[in-house]
């Protein structure tokens, strides 16, 4: 908190107390509220015809998610490509975290070289800035339309990720142990499998099922984007070629589903692996 005097004109002296962190917060939100305001004054509502749009809007809603049918391929087909699409997601996770493992033990400033740390580091944040869907549709103009371009390009995006999440955990690591581990004359590889990798596996496990959630989501835009097929494929049909609202409704509730199951089973591990600790 930090203190202003500021004085008037009529010779008095006024004390302000305030914090610069919440006047540029207060600033940012006041910017935000005028360029939205300037942005719907620009819009051009000429041809737009307010309540029928709501009403058609309403009808295609309670269409698609009142009345979700399967019309075009059936139950066996739906959870096929369920499946395509969840392997899409497991296979650059898995893959994604392997590598992110060993890149992030490189790039962990208390675990590794200040040059070599600073090497993968920008790799990686040059590999992150580029989005996802980015990385996807290069692989497919250099490897082909498939799944193996979804893969590569999610798997690139992945392991830029996880290697910033994985080092910074890694260096929150309290430093007095590792310390006393290298004064025993503890290697390198046992300071990490003994020390770094048993208090920070929590993390881990969370980044990796996290990634692994945003891959699902990745992999249904990809289905048709890049030709990888799955539930994403379908859907793409079923909303620009046979316009078939209640077939949307039925892939976005599936989706859905999947989401949430993820998020119970990224829960249950997290908590067995608390319980086992705690036994231990």
């Amino acid at each position: 908190m930090s203190t202003y005097i500021k004085r008037k004109r009529d010779g008095r002296i006024q004390i302000k107390s305030g914090n610069k962190g919440e006047r540029v917060i207060r600033w940012t939100i006041v910017l935000f509220i005028v360029f939205t305001v300037m942005a719907f004054m620009f819009f051009d509502y000429g041809q737009l015809e307010i309540m029928s749009a709501i009403v058609e809007t309403a009808h295609n809603l309670k269409i698609m998610f009142l009345q979700p049918a399967l019309s075009h391929f059936g139950w066996g087909e739906a959870v096929y490509q369920v499946g395509v699409t969840l392997g899409l997601a497991v296979l650059s996770t898995v893959l994604g975290a392997v590598i992110a493992l060993f890149l992030a033990l490189m790039a962990a400033t208390n675990l590794s070289k200040e040059w070599i740390s600073k090497t993968v580091r920008i790799l990686v944040a040059f590999v992150r800035a580029v989005p996802t869907v980015l990385w996807v549709l290069i692989f497919a103009i250099a490897a082909g339309l498939g799944s193996e371009a979804a893969v590569l390009g999610m798997l690139f995006h992945s392991v830029a990720y996880l290697v910033k999440a994985f080092s910074e955990a890694f260096e929150e690591v309290d430093a007095g142990i590792i310390e006393a581990l290298r004064a025993t004359g503890c290697s390198w590889w046992h300071i990490v499998t003994h020390a770094v990798l048993p208090s920070t596996f929590t993390y881990l496990l969370s980044w990796t099922f996290l990634r692994f959630e945003i891959n699902f989501s990745v992999a249904v835009a990809m289905g048709a984007a890049a030709g990888a097929g799955g539930i994403g494929y379908e859907l793409f049909m079923a909303s620009g070629f046979y316009f078939d609202l209640g077939e949307v409704g039925f892939i976005t509730y599936a989706i859905l589903l999947i989401a949430i199951m993820l998020e119970l089973l990224s829960t249950r591990l997290k908590n067995r692996y608390f319980a086992a600790s705690a036994v231990e």
